[in-house]
Order: structure tokens, then C-alpha cells, then sequence
């Protein structure tokens, strides 16, 4: 059964005499209790705060005094005492909550200043089990909580951010906080402790293999507030959740100009693509657009993958997005920023590198620390209306695929190759895909199609281009392997994609019509292989 309101209206200026500051994050605190102090507000604190403030030379109460009670069990208990959320809980102008009051000996808490244990902070840094666990706090999102519930009357801060505003609004209001005040930071506080449960509860899921819990909760601390989303008239802002997993949302921005909500997403699928090329296995460059790439390749050094990433499309590479597997070094720079680009990504970049980017002051620049492991499990989500749609991250791996040979010619080890190199990047292209390559290179790319056998044509027209602006005598896509994502359900696509020059063909299998598709192949003189994975993308 609900609870029933009795309707008593929350007033709007409180003052603020009474205030309980405990915070794991220091930052700030001297300061806002000294602000505080000065305007006749008495403190209490607990634990590591206590001893800050009074090393200061504050006069602060240890909450211990006001429970009657030491902090017990290596502070895990402190807080969670009817003195503590009693004042805190009290609706002062109920007639039987101040009788409870006086009966008990519960002092009014009016200001609560609590941030809490750095669970993300740990989870992010790989911190064992117990180590993690350790850090869920307890009483911080209680009084938290508590103390938001009751915002008619208590005024709760759960951000160093807002300690200026604080005490600008004591400084103008005769020490008091407005009701609309006291309603904002609220929100905030729950929103606070929402993203700090969201992050608990996913750790435990990812920690325990629970892959689709019963309740899925996704929440994150805002990293920026963006100039705009994919348009100038839809707001934006970006969450970060505390995944310790390398990519734009760890990543270092080493300058340039603030990254935007599309180069933040499009750096994003950038930088999941380049982390299918492992660095040992050599050089490898995607330059990203609209969060479909328009080449990828590997080379015998980074400035010749990036030269022939390039050299696929080098259209659509304007105003692109470059991620590379390995440290940027001057030389691969210098080549970059022949070109405009919106953003660069790499694990690492040189002093070399940063001094040539340098000269380019609008280029962003990020560096990540590492490469994400394509094989981590992880979540993406989306939206949909009156509800989100989770799953598990796409980690299939051509290299963890037994390639099964359906045509009555075997590919060549260089088809194998090329077939492998297209798949990886057929995995990330959005549905329908299609991807030619040859020797280690994109030769054309169709993305995003209604059908696929317009995918294969435009790949194919794409790879034209290429050859004309290259000066090349032929595409290359004569010679190549072609990748599809997903099974043909027609021979027609694969039909097109022959016309085009491929000599051999990967694709999931599956469909009704495989034999078909297979006998096509077989006609033509075509090595084909079925991964039996298959990876849309939408």
C-alpha cells in the first residue's frame, strides 16, 4: 500500500544550522566547512573528514558523539543510527516528528555534504573481488538518500562541483537555501546514487557471468555536456561508466577542440574495429565515417597502413576519424595531417608525433593506453520507445571460427588471408556489408544497404573510384576476397561481387537457398568458406 502525503507545504527558505559532512573525495571540503563555520553552522563529521577538518583547526563534532555509539567494523558502521536519519528524516513542521525529536534526543541535521567510497574508481582499475566489494558504500547513498527525500527541509550535496553554488547561496540568502535549491540538488543526489548502484550491480553481472539479469540498470557520471547531438537542435551529454576498457571514453585528449557527439561516436567504432588488428601482428589503420570505415589496412609500417587505408577511399576519408593499433610516430603524422581529419586515436603517441600535430591545433588527438580486447564481454545498448535493448558486446573472432570450405576449389593461402582481413572488417560495417580485400587492404566497402546485392555494387564502384584516383590499371577488387556479414540470401549479390573481380568468398551460411549460392560459386570457378557467424550491425 502507498503512503499516504499529509500535504504539509515545504517552506521555502530553510536555514541552515546544522550540517554533516562525510566524503570519501576530499576536494573542496576545508574549504566549504571554513565557509560554512563562518556563518555560525555547526559541523559533524565521521572518520577520514573528521580528522581533515580538525587538522584545519575546526570545530567539528564527531557524529559518534550525537549516536552515542563508536564507529564499529572498520567503519562499516557509523552513520545508520535513528540520531543520524532521524535528523536527517524529520518533516519539521509535523507536530508528532518534533514531539519524536524531543523524545529521543534527535538534533535537526539541515545540510548533508556526502560523496561516496570510489566504487567506479576501483572497478575501473581492475581491483580484485574483495577489493571491489569493500568499496560498495552503505550509509553514504542512505543519508544520501534520506536526506533528498526530505529536501523540503535538507538541503544535500553530493558534488564538489556544487560547493560554490552552496555557499554563494548561504553568502546571498541570509544562510538560507530556497526550496528550488534544495529541489535541483535532490535530483542530482538521486541520480548520484542510481549510476552508483548501476555500476554495482553491473560489476556484479559482468564478476558472476550473469549475462541477461532480471533487472538492468545502466548509469554513468556526465564527462561533458556537448554543444549539440547529431543535430544542433537535440541536447546532448557524455556518461562514462567506469568500464576499464581502453577507448574514447578513457582516453587522454592530448588537444584540439572538444569532441562532439558524432566524433565521439564515430571514434568509438573506430577504435573497436583497430582493436581486432593485435600490434604484434603488425601496423594496422581504419579511417572511419559516419561510423562506417572507408579503409582499412595493415602494412609493413604504420605510415604505409595509413597510406593504404587512404588510398580505398580517400574521398570520403576527408573530415574522417583515424584509429591506429600501434604508437603514432612523426613520420605517420606528418602524413596525416596532409589531410583534414576531424580526430586521431592510438594507443600511444610519440613526442614527435604530438609536436607535428601540434601545428594543427583543431585535430583532435586522443591517446587510450591500450587497445580494447575484441574478445571482452561487456554490454551496448539502445533505446527504443518505453524501453532499451541490451546485449552483449559482438566478441566472435574469425580466429576462434572453424572456416568450413563449401565449394569444390579450396581457397589459396593468400584467399585465406584476404578472406580473414575482410571479415574482420565486414564485422564492424553497418548491415548490409560487404567488404573486398586484397593483401591486406580494403579495396571497396558497401555499408548500410537496403539489399545486399547494392551493398556489393556500390563496394565495387567505390573500388572504381579508387583505382582512377590511384591510377591504378584496375580496381582491386579483381583478384580479391569478398566478406559478407551476413548469408546471401540470393546468388545475385555473390554474382555481382564476381563480376567485380572477387576469387573467393566468406560469408555465415545459413540461408535457404546456400546450395544455390554454393552452385554459383562452383560455376564460376570460386573458392567460398561459412564461418557460421554471422555480424549485423544496425
Amino acid at each position: 500500500m502507498a503512503v499516504v502525503s499529509k500535504k504539509i507545504p515545504a517552506p521555502d527558505n530553510v536555514k541552515i544550522r546544522t550540517a554533516l559532512l562525510s566524503v570519501s573525495d576530499k576536494t573542496g571540503i576545508v574549504e566549504l566547512a571554513g565557509a560554512l563555520a563562518s556563518q555560525g553552522v555547526r559541523l559533524l563529521s565521521t572518520g577520514g573528514t573528521h580528522k581533515a577538518l580538525s587538522a584545519a583547526g575546526l570545530k567539528v563534532t564527531d557524529v559518534s558523539d550525537i549516536t552515542g555509539f563508536p564507529e564499529i567494523m572498520d567503519g562499516r558502521v557509523k552513520t545508520l543510527h535513528p540520531n543520524v536519519h532521524g535528523g536527517l528524516l524529520a518533516i519539521r513542521d509535523d507536530q508528532e516528528h518534533v514531539e519524536a525529536m524531543k523524545a529521543h534526543g534527535i538534533e535537526a541535521i539541515d545540510l548533508a555534504v556526502i560523496n561516496l567510497y570510489p566504487f567506479e574508481e576501483v572497478r575501473s582499475a581492475g581491483g580484485d573481488y574483495p577489493t571491489t566489494v569493500e568499496n560498495i558504500d552503505i550509509g553514504g547513498p542512505a543519508m544520501i538518500r534520506a536526506s533528498a527525500k526530505n529536501h523540503a527541509y535538507v538541503t544535500i550535496v553530493v558534488d564538489p562541483s556544487d560547493y560554490p553554488a552552496l555557499i554563494e547561496a548561504l553568502r546571498t540568502n541570509n544562510g538560507q537555501t530556497s526550496y528550488s535549491f534544495r529541489q535541483k540538488l535532490a535530483a542530482k543526489a538521486y541520480a548520484r546514487t542510481a549510476a552508483y548502484d548501476a555500476a554495482i550491480s553491473n560489476w556484479f553481472a559482468e564478476a558472476l557471468d550473469i549475462e541477461i539479469p532480471r533487472y538492468r540498470t545502466i548509469g554513468g557520471v556526465l564527462r561533458e555536456e556537448m554543444r549539440y547531438g547529431e543535430n544542433p537542435h537535440q541536447s546532448a551529454g557524455f556518461y562514462v561508466a567506469g568500464e576499464s576498457r581502453p577507448g574514447v571514453a578513457t582516453a587522454r585528449l592530448l588537444q584540439g577542440k572538444q569532441l562532439s557527439y558524432n566524433n565521439i561516436n564515430d571514434t568509438d567504432g573506430a577504435f573497436e574495429l583497430i582493436g581486432e588488428f593485435a600490434p604484434e601482428q603488425g601496423p594496422a589503420c581504419a579511417i572511419i565515417k559516419h561510423a562506417n570505415p572507408c579503409g582499412v589496412a595493415t602494412g609493413a609500417s604504420l605510415k604505409e597502413a595509413y597510406l593504404r587505408a587512404l588510398a580505398c577511399d580517400s574521398t570520403s576519408a576527408f573530415g574522417g576519424i583515424i584509429a591506429l593499433n600501434q604508437l603514432l610516430d612523426g613520420e605517420t603524422a606528418e602524413e596525416i595531417v596532409k589531410l583534414f581529419t576531424e580526430v586521431i586515436i592510438a594507443p600511444e603517441v610519440s613526442e614527435e608525433a604530438k609536436a607535428v600535430i601540434a601545428k594543427k591545433p583543431n585535430l583532435r588527438l586522443l591517446e587510450t593506453g591500450g587497445l580494447p580486447d575484441p574478445r571482452s564481454r561487456g554490454i551496448t545498448a539502445k533505446t527504443v520507445a518505453g524501453g532499451l535493448l541490451v546485449q552483449t558486446r559482438d566478441n566472435g573472432m574469425i580466429e576462434d571460427i572453424d572456416l568450413r570450405v563449401v565449394t569444390t576449389r579450396a581457397p589459396t593461402d593468400r584467399e585465406l588471408e584476404d578472406m580473414k582481413f575482410a571479415y574482420k572488417v565486414a564485422k564492424h560495417v553497418k548491415s548490409n556489408a560487404i567488404v573486398y580485400a586484397k593483401d591486406g587492404q580494403t579495396a571497396g566497402i558497401g555499408a548500410g544497404q537496403m539489399s545486399r546485392i547494392d551493398s556489393a555494387r556500390i563496394a565495387a564502384i567505390k573500388a572504381e573510384e579508387a583505382a582512377k584516383a590511384m591510377g591504378w590499371s584496375e580496381p582491386m577488387t579483381k583478384g580479391s576476397a569478398v566478406a559478407s556479414e551476413a548469408f546471401f540470401p540470393f546468388a545475385d549479390g555473390l554474382l555481382s561481387a564476381i563480376a567485380a573481380g572477387a576469387t573467393a568468398v566468406i560469408q555465415p551460411g545459413g540461408s535457404m537457398r546456400d546450395q544455390e549460392v554454393i552452385d554459383a560459386a562452383n560455376e564460376h570457378g570460386v573458392a567460398m568458406v561459412f564461418t557460421g557467424m554471422r555480424h549485423f550491425r544496425h
